[in-house]
């Protein structure tokens, strides 16, 4: 009998834990008030890139050196895409791609997803098609990815990365 309880009390205690650590995983750091700021702050991102607003994309992001933006690069010796770090080289590469030519950026809203890491770092997730003649790009819209980490700075929400990333093509059926 002794055996049994002992057996029944561990079993109990272990589920316990498990349903303990099931509710902390499951549980958002960030409420839907904050998450609607962030898909916000989102949405004028995408407002200030297509006017070319170079001085207010500047304010939306996080004022460091560890600030990264990942795009097309037009060095050859970067490779097709680069990571450009801090604040100067950032503004550069927005400069750079902004007045190529027509840049438009056209997120599918629908499918934007915005979730809290912790109650500081938030990421935002976006299919998006970019018609840009930046870097040998011949301005056709092309799909892409925008993956942005957002770190809460003070009260505001601030850019700390900005990855976009090209969609490949699809291969083409064997045949």
């Amino acid at each position: 009998m002794y055996k049994t309880l002992l057996v029944a009390l561990t079993a109990s205690a272990v589920s316990i834990g498990a349903l303990t650590a099931a509710t902390t995983v499951r549980k958002e750091p960030l409420d839907a008030a904050t998450l609607n700021t962030i898909k916000s702050q989102f949405g004028r991102l995408m407002e200030l890139a297509n006017k070319h607003d170079f001085k207010a994309l500047h304010g939306m992001f996080w004022q460091s050196p560890s600030t990264l933006l990942v795009a097309k690069s037009a060095i050859p010796s970067e490779g097709s895409w680069a990571g450009f770090w801090g604040n100067e080289a950032v503004d550069q590469k927005l400069h750079d791609i902004g007045s190529s030519g027509p840049v438009v950026l056209d997120p599918d809203y629908s499918k934007l997803r915005v979730v809290g890491l912790t109650r500081d770092v938030a990421e935002s997730y976006v299919p998006m098609n970019i018609t840009v003649s930046y870097a040998g790009q011949d301005g056709t819209a092309r799909p892409f990815l925008m993956i942005i980490n957002w770190l809460r700075v003070g009260k505001d929400w601030r850019i700390a990365s900005e990855i976009i990333l090209p969609v490949p093509p699809v291969p083409a059926a064997k045949g």
